[in-house]
């Protein structure tokens, strides 16, 4: 095997900062950020299960309580440092997926080798929807549980590859500067 990532947390300050702007919270609240702090110092870095798995598993760092066609948007606090020629895919759980139909919102997320560097710390955003057709079907993924995978894949280029753009930031940022 080779051994081309190593997940990290992002900072405190820039967890605190996502959490607060994704569920709209005061981070000037001292209650407020003993919580987030709470949070951020329960968070496990993506592992493999098993020897032979290829994912790694994401644990989610608030419980998810979904209703079919409810979305979280889910900051993980995680960040991953990637050797040039490799991507980080991510996917639903496969038990997740195949029990409730957990999709992700942009079906695979792509985390390339340079959002590591981005001004957002390259924080990786899950966000997830219970796509279950039986309006019974609540999914239920209690804080600290996998809920997410990401697999390494090595990718190629074209010969005449002229990219010599630089990211930063997230979503969409690789095609604002043209």
């Amino acid at each position: 095997m080779k051994r081309i990532a190593k997940f990290e947390k992002v900072s405190l300050e820039e967890f605190m900062k996502d959490w607060c702007d994704t569920f709209e919270l005061d981070a000037s609240d001292a209650d407020t950020r003993r919580e987030i702090e709470g949070i951020y110092g329960s968070i496990e870095l993506p592992k493999r299960a098993t020897v032979g798995s290829a994912g790694y598993d994401f644990f989610t760092p608030l419980t998810l309580n979904m209703k079919p066609g409810e979305t979280v948007k889910v900051p993980t606090g995680i960040r991953c440092k990637i050797d040039e020629g490799w991507v980080l895919k991510c996917y639903p759980r496969s038990g997740l997926g195949f029990k409730y139909r957990l999709q992700l919102d942009n079906t695979v997320g792509i985390i390339d080798s340079d959002y590591y560097d981005s001004d957002n710390e390259g924080h990786i955003f899950i966000k997830v929807t219970n796509d279950s057709k039986r309006p019974w079907k609540n999914l239920n993924v209690l804080r600290g549980e996998g809920f997410a995978q990401g697999i390494f894949v090595e990718y190629g280029i074209t010969i005449d590859d002229e990219a010599a753009g630089v990211r930063n930031g997230g979503f969409g940022s690789t095609t604002k500067n043209k």
